[in-house]
C-alpha cells in the first residue's frame, strides 16, 4: 500500500462516520451515502490539499456537495415546471390569450404600461415600484388599481366587439398575481 493510500484509508476510517452524521443532520439519510461517497472521492483526488486534521476540511467539502445537489435539484424542478407549463392546455389558446394581453397592453398609455410591467414582469413589490416611479406607495397602489381596470377594459374590447370569457379570466388572474 502506498503512503497516499495508507493516509487516505486512515482518514476514511477516522472521519467517515462523522461526515455521514453531519450529512444526515443536514439532508437526511436518503442522500447521506451518496454525499459521503462524493466527499471522499474529492478527498482522494485532492489528497495533497487535505490538511491535518482532515475533519473540518471534509465537512466543508460535504457541505459544498450538498449545496451543489440542492442547486441541481432546483434546476431540475424548474425545468420540469417550465415543461409542464408549456404542455398544459392548447398551445393555440395560450398564444391567442398572450396576444390578447399584449394587444391590450399596447393599447394602454405608456404610464399605465410601466406601472403594470414593473410589478408583473420585473417582480417589484408595489413599494419598490413606487420608488422607481417617484411617488408614494399609496399613490402607486391607486395608479396600479386604475391601470389594472384599464387593462381589463382593453382586454374586453376585442376587435370584433365580443368579450371572450378566457380573456376576462386571464385579466382577473393577472390582477391577483400582480397584487
Amino acid at each position: 500500500m502506498t503512503d497516499d493510500a495508507h493516509r487516505f484509508t486512515g482518514m476514511y476510517d477516522e472521519c467517515r462516520q462523522r461526515v455521514w452524521a453531519y450529512v444526515v443532520s443536514r439532508a437526511g439519510r436518503q442522500v447521506a451515502d451518496e454525499v459521503v461517497s462524493e466527499t471522499f472521492a474529492i478527498a482522494w483526488r485532492r489528497l495533497d490539499d487535505v490538511p491535518e486534521p482532515a475533519l473540518p476540511w471534509l465537512l466543508g467539502v460535504a457541505r459544498n456537495v450538498l449545496r451543489d445537489n440542492v442547486r441541481a435539484e432546483l434546476r431540475r424542478e424548474a425545468m420540469a415546471a417550465e415543461l409542464r407549463a408549456w404542455t398544459e392546455g392548447d398551445v393555440a389558446d395560450q398564444v391567442t390569450e398572450r396576444m390578447g394581453v399584449l394587444r391590450a397592453l399596447a393599447a394602454l398609455q405608456e404610464d399605465d404600461r410601466e406601472i403594470l410591467i414593473l410589478v408583473a414582469w420585473h417582480g417589484l413589490t408595489p413599494g419598490e415600484a413606487a420608488k422607481v416611479i417617484g411617488c408614494s406607495s399609496a399613490a402607486y397602489r391607486v395608479r396600479l388599481h386604475r391601470a389594472r381596470k384599464r387593462l381589463r377594459q382593453a382586454m374586453e374590447a376585442e376587435p370584433d366587439g365580443r368579450v371572450p370569457e378566457r380573456s376576462r379570466t386571464h385579466v382577473r388572474n393577472l390582477s391577483e398575481e400582480w397584487s
